[in-house]
């Protein structure tokens, strides 16, 4: 199965699982995405306040690097613990995975 042709639904239902590979990092990640929740409000703000377009774009760009940080770090703790786990039983399974996240993330 090619899992980089999946839609988002049909790959959650295929790969949906639980994960521990982001336990040491799960308060920090929810700290940055309690703060990217934070920047989209603010920046919904701005729209409704009709605020210059250029001010708007200097936001988006702002909540999109922090976005990317967290999953930079999503990532790597994914291929440090469900991947290299995966790798070390036999499986490459995990490093197809992985890949296809990558892919469609680069597709955006």
């Amino acid at each position: 199965m090619a899992l980089d042709t999946l839609t988002p639904y049909e790959y959650y239902t295929v790969m949906k699982s639980t994960s521990k590979s982001y336990a040491h990092d799960k308060q920090t990640i929810l700290r940055r995405l309690g703060r990217i929740e934070g920047q989209v409000r603010g920046i919904a703000r701005m729209v409704e306040e009709d605020r210059y377009c250029v001010d708007i774009l200097q936001q988006i760009a702002s909540m999109q690097a922090a976005a990317d940080a967290v999953a930079l770090m999503l990532l790597e703790d994914h291929v440090k613990g469900c991947v290299a786990d995966g790798l070390r039983s036999g499986s490459d399974e995990r490093v197809d995975e992985v890949v296809g996240v990558i892919r469609r993330y680069l597709k955006r």
